[in-house]
């Protein structure tokens, strides 16, 4: 193994250990295409499943493999074609099957730390849909909380902020400056320490960078 992999395993091991304790379900894959295999095969036929806005599942292919699924119920709201369904795909959601995202962070002591616009991501991981699976690749994981709060603020929050063209402070500069801007992204702070009921959470680490 080169030493980032070697680097990946041994972090990895530390923070599923972790998170297992706060009844997390946790796998770990080597590489994208293996953690998609694996999230697909954790759906099965039958299933009504969504999916929240994420770099992570578009670079590692998990939506368009969701997309290609004919045997289950997928609310995409890329298909709707008016805010008024798209609000209506949010509130569906919540009561699907499966819902797919990443994380924002995830420290090693076994926390998530998301932040979120409008809440419809935050929303479904605190309750509703059946089962969350989240994919994350290891850049996502943070020595603290305290780390894990500033890379959602300064990195993951900005690199969001110049995807989605919003006109925020962030986005100019690159560090967050607590922002009240009628385009801030950062609405919800969500710090998740457990998952209720257990294993409802599932968590594939990825030996990778993917996301911001």
């Amino acid at each position: 193994m080169t030493p980032s992999e070697t680097y990946y395993e041994n972090l990895a091991k530390t923070t599923m250990k972790n998170l297992e304790k706060r009844h997390f379900e946790c796998h770990y894959c080597k590489t994208a295409q293996e953690a998609v295999k694996l999230a697909s095969e954790l759906v099965p036929s039958d299933s009504t499943v969504s999916f929240g806005g994420s770099m992570t599942l578009a670079e590692s292919g998990m939506a368009d493999i969701l997309k290609q699924r004919s045997d289950i119920t997928l609310l995409d709201r890329s298909k709707a074609g008016s805010p008024e369904e798209v609000k209506e795909i949010y509130h569906k959601s919540l009561n699907a099957d499966y819902y797919f995202m990443s994380s924002n962070a995830i420290t090693v002591e076994g926390e998530l730390v998301n932040i979120d616009g409008t809440g419809n991501r935050v929303g479904a991981l605190i309750y509703g849909p059946e089962h969350v699976i989240i994919l994350a690749g290891m850049n996502k994981v943070s020595p603290s909380l305290e780390e894990a709060v500033s890379r959602v603020k300064n990195v993951a929050s900005p690199l969001n902020a110049n995807r989605l063209s919003r006109n925020t402070p962030c986005a100019a500069t690159g560090l967050c400056s607590d922002c009240l801007s009628p385009d801030c992204i950062c609405s919800h702070t969500v710090i998740t320490r457990k998952s209720a009921p257990e294993k409802r959470i599932k968590i594939i680490l990825i030996g990778e960078p993917l996301g911001y």
